[in-house]
């Protein structure tokens, strides 16, 4: 059979195919007929022409053609009995791209920042072939190439993805495709530098939580150490406190695995505490007053120091300094020295601290005497130092003023010379030494200052007597002399009877001992013969020991 009409069709435009045969048998059992179309969408009809213009039979297939029909073949069919003759047609139908899809790549597991991605844009058909992509990325242009290549993920490219694809007659645009960025980030809300007693929320997201269809765990750090874990992505602070100041951070995991947030720095500003303030003074070297004033504050605070109402330093904008004062600042300290420190330094010194949020003040008071004593080489010997007490005083360096000296408030001497020296200083001469410095406009007595002597025990004391009334009362008593206190400890024979220090309590029912300072005592009650002998008492400390004896007698 022949077959007539165009195989380009155009889908959803009705169209006819003519087969047909040059001849007609009446009475032959010949038919023509047309196999593979759609007979929901087609019409057949047929025709037979005999006469002397024209002899033959025709049979039409009219039908609307969609773009699933393109390449379908068709068949016009003339059969004779068993004999069969044919002709094939290949559909041709036009029609824009259709089944678009797209394809991403890798299609399991967490995608991260600074991963490579491909999309793919799929076209199931298209005739005339795809003349050109489009690509949107919720709803914003973002590439014309079939496969859009994301080099190095970043967070801002989750979101949901089309691709378009094109011909001559029309676009196919495929269903969206969600591309998920797995990325922890931390936000603080209202800010990340908030005021004391704030509500404060730290949010752990990664991009389009909301729409992970399976749970999310967070677990929470503080400076790298772990504080929480569940299915909260906040941390709450009702009213945050200046201790919860510091680094946090998030790791969120799902089936795929997990990611971890970059650190955030939650800083809490508060007013100034009340400052602590710091009154010292040096003789080393020359007579130095020193005051020295922190604060604990965010920010940082600025300083003042002032003497009865007069500013002397602050860390801010400088004050201008007198000669003898010096002034040392940092963050949240201030420091001041006046040198040759002397009566009209004395007064009471306050230390104001202040930053945006408030302030807060210290006061102490400073006396400073124009004498003041000082003890070389140090105010603690042993025994057999040399030791030299100097008397510094204030005033005209051309007037030779008379230092007097005390001892326990004792006068002890009265000379023209500032120094009072042991060449080997004894226990017995250990006390509070005072100087007074007399000049013709008055005298200046110096705070007492103590001197104290360390030395081994003397021979100890060790008495021993027996009462009689009420039982027989045995009593053993040894004190010595010596700095720093001695352990003394009560033998008879080899055996230990009681120690000051560092032995077990007394086993024996019949004993009771009294320890005191550098003082033993031992009551021995219903004395028998075998408690007495002879008992020996001896005295230790970090300067060395001494022992001494006696026979007790029932």
């Amino acid at each position: 059979p022949g077959v007539t009409g165009t195989e380009e069709q155009t889908e959803g435009q009705r169209s006819t195919l003519e087969c047909s045969t040059p001849y007609v048998c009446p009475w032959g059992d010949i038919t023509l007929h047309w196999e593979g179309y759609d007979p929901r969408v087609s019409e057949v009809s047929g025709r037979v022409q005999l006469d002397t213009s024209e002899v033959g039979r025709q049979v039409n297939l009219t039908s609307s053609f969609s773009w699933k029909d393109h390449s379908k073949k068709l068949l016009c069919e003339v059969s004779d009995g068993s004999r069969r003759a044919s002709t094939e047609v290949v559909l041709r139908v036009r029609h824009a791209p259709k089944d678009t899809q797209v394809s991403l790549s890798p299609s399991s597991g967490n995608i991260g920042v600074g991963d490579t991605v491909t999309l793919s844009c799929e076209v199931g058909s298209s005739h005339p072939p795809v003349s050109g992509y489009r690509w949107h990325k919720d709803g914003v242009a973002v590439g014309t190439e079939r496969v859009l290549t994301l080099q190095g993920v970043r967070r801002e490219d989750h979101g949901r993805y089309r691709c378009e694809a094109q011909n001559a007659l029309g676009a196919g645009v495929s269903p969206p495709v969600t591309l998920r960025v797995f990325s922890a980030e931390i936000s603080a809300s209202p800010a990340a530098e908030v005021r004391e007693g704030t509500a404060t929320t730290l949010s752990c997201d990664v991009p389009g939580r909301e729409g992970h269809a399976e749970e999310l765990t967070y677990a929470w750090y503080k400076n790298g150490a772990w504080l929480k874990e569940g299915p909260a992505h906040t941390l709450l602070f009702p009213a945050v406190a200046a201790g919860d100041a510091g680094y946090y951070s998030c790791q969120v995991t799902n089936s795929q695995g997990s990611d971890t947030a970059q650190a955030i720095s939650l800083s809490v500003t508060y007013p100034p505490r009340i400052p602590t303030l710091t009154l010292f003074r040096e003789t080393q070297g020359g007579r130095l007053a020193i005051v020295h004033c922190t604060v604990d504050s965010h920010p940082p605070a600025t300083l003042a120091i002032d003497r009865d109402g007069a500013v002397l330093a602050t860390s801010g904008a400088q004050v201008a300094l007198r000669q003898r004062l010096g002034v040392t600042t940092s963050r949240n300290s201030l420091r001041l020295e006046i040198r040759d420190a002397g009566p009209q330094d004395s007064g009471k010194y306050s230390c104001t601290a202040s930053n945006v949020h408030g302030n807060a003040s210290a006061t102490k008071v400073l006396v400073t005497r124009a004498a003041e004593l000082l003890i070389q080489p140090s105010a603690e010997v042993p025994e057999g130092t040399a030791v030299t007490l100097t008397c510094v005083g204030t005033g005209d360096a051309a007037e030779e003023p008379l230092y007097t000296w005390y001892r326990n408030g004792r006068r002890l001497q009265e000379s023209s010379f500032p120094t009072l020296q042991f060449p080997s200083v004894r226990g017995d001469d250990a006390g509070a030494f005072q100087c007074q410095v007399q000049r013709r406009n008055g005298s200046d007595m110096s705070e007492a200052v103590p001197l104290r002597v360390l030395y081994p025990p003397r021979q100890p004391a060790l008495s021993s007597f027996l009462q009689s009334r009420g039982g027989r009362l045995g009593v053993i008593q040894c004190s010595v002399e010596s700095d720093p206190e001695s352990n003394l400890t009560l033998r008879s024979a080899d055996d230990v009877i009681a120690c000051t220090q560092g032995c077990p309590q007394a086993t024996n029912p019949r004993v009771h001992v009294t320890r005191s300072y550098n003082s033993l005592k031992v009551e021995i009650r219903d004395v028998v013969v075998e408690d007495e002998g002879i008992y020996t008492c001896q005295a230790g400390n970090s300067q060395g020991s001494a022992s001494a004896t006696v026979d007790f007698k029932a």
